[in-house]
C-alpha cells in the first residue's frame, strides 16, 4: 500500500473516530452536579464564555467540547442569555438547542392592587430572582429610568403577575408595569362616560386609586365612584379617609383621629376641595373602569357596614342613620 493511501486511510480512521466521539458527546447524557440544575448565561456572553459558565455551574463537560459542538453545528452566534434549568438525562445537543431557542426558566412577581409605590419597591427589593438595579435610586430617579414624565410615581404601575427570566433587572419589571398602566388607562379613557369631572386620564387614575382603597368588593366600586363623582360635580369635599391616611405616611399608627382630619395638607380631602394631587395607590382595572364608568345613581354618601360592603345614601339624614346603625351601633 502506498504512502498516500496509508495517509488517506489514517485520515478516514481519524475522521470516523472524531465523528463517533462527537456523536457520543452530542447525544450522550451529560453528568450534572444536581438535578434539576440551574445556571445563568450572562448577557453578552460568547459561546466559549457560556460553556465556561455552564461548566462552573455543574454541567459535566470540558467547555471546549461544547464550544466545538456549537461551532461545527453553525450555532455559535445564536446563544441567548438568560436563566436555564436542566435535569438528569439532558444531552449536549439538547442543551445547545435550549440555549439557541432561548428556552429560559421563568420566575414571577405579583404586584398587588392597592399597594403603594413604597410597598411595590419593597416587594422588588426582596425578590430572590430579580437583579436589584433600583436599590439606592430615589423614586424620582426610578420614574425617569422607566420613561415617565410625571413628577410622582404613585399609582403609575399596573398591578398584575409579571413573568421574567431569573436575574432579570427589577427595572425591566417596572418598565413593563408602567407601560401596561399607560395602555390600560388610555383604552378605558377612550370609552369613558360623558360629562365626567376629570380633565385628564391622570385625574381619572387619582380617582381610581381612591376607589381601590375604599372597597375590595367589585360590585361596590362603580357606586363608590359615583358618590365621589357626584360630590365633585356639586363642589362638595370628597372627605375620604384613605387620602388622609396616605398623607400621614409613616405617622399613621392604625388609628385615624379627629385631629388628623382637621390637619390641613395636600391629601386631606376633609379640608381641601377636589382630588388629591396624585394617586394614593396602584388601582386595578376594575377600579379604573369604575372611575370612568360610575354607576348612574344620586348617592352622595356611603358608610362601611362592617362586612366589607357599604351602605349608600342620597341624603345626609339617611347617611347619619346608617352611621348610627353600622358604625356607632
Amino acid at each position: 500500500m502506498g504512502l498516500l493511501k496509508r495517509l488517506l486511510l489514517a485520515l478516514l480512521v481519524l475522521a470516523a473516530g472524531f465523528a463517533a466521539w462527537l456523536a457520543h458527546f452530542a447525544h450522550g447524557a451529560l453528568p450534572l452536579s444536581a438535578s434539576p440544575l440551574d445556571f445563568t448565561v450572562k448577557p453578552g456572553s460568547s459561546l466559549r464564555s457560556a460553556a465556561g459558565q455552564m461548566a462552573e455551574a455543574g454541567v459535566g463537560f470540558a467547555p471546549w467540547q461544547f464550544e466545538l459542538l456549537g461551532r461545527l453545528s453553525g450555532r455559535a452566534s445564536a446563544i441567548k442569555a438568560g436563566s436555564y434549568e436542566v435535569t438528569s438525562g439532558v444531552t449536549a445537543w439538547e442543551l445547545l438547542s435550549k440555549l439557541t431557542r432561548g428556552d429560559v426558566t421563568q420566575a414571577e412577581v405579583l404586584l398587588v392592587e392597592g399597594w403603594t409605590f413604597a410597598q411595590l419597591r419593597r416587594a422588588l427589593d426582596t425578590h430572590p430572582d430579580l437583579r436589584h438595579d433600583t436599590q439606592g435610586l430615589t423614586d424620582g430617579e426610578i420614574l425617569l429610568r422607566v420613561g415617565g414624565a410625571e413628577s410622582h410615581p404613585e399609582g403609575l404601575f399596573f398591578p398584575d403577575t409579571y413573568l421574567f427570566a431569573r436575574q432579570s433587572a427589577d427595572l425591566d419589571v417596572l418598565k413593563r408595569a408602567y407601560r401596561m398602566m399607560k395602555r390600560r388607562l388610555e383604552t378605558e379613557w377612550q370609552g369613558r362616560a360623558a360629562n365626567l369631572p376629570y380633565g385628564t386620564p391622570y385625574q381619572a387614575l387619582v380617582m381610581a386609586s381612591i376607589v381601590e382603597k375604599e372597597t375590595g368588593r367589585a360590585e361596590d366600586r362603580p357606586r363608590i365612584a359615583a358618590v365621589f363623582v357626584n360630590r365633585l360635580r356639586r363642589g362638595m369635599l370628597l372627605q375620604t379617609d384613605p387620602t388622609v391616611i396616605y398623607g400621614l405616611g409613616s405617622r399613621f399608627d392604625g388609628n385615624l383621629r379627629k385631629r388628623d382630619l382637621l390637619a390641613d395638607g395636600p391629601y386631606n380631602t376633609y379640608t381641601r376641595p377636589g382630588l388629591p394631587p396624585t394617586p394614593i395607590a396602584m388601582p386595578g382595572l376594575a377600579s379604573i373602569q369604575a372611575a370612568l364608568a360610575p354607576a348612574r345613581v344620586d348617592d352622595l354618601y356611603f358608610v362601611a357596614r362592617g362586612d366589607g360592603s357599604s351602605q349608600f345614601s342620597r341624603t345626609l339624614e339617611d347617611h347619619n342613620r346608617a352611621v348610627n346603625r353600622y358604625q356607632r351601633r
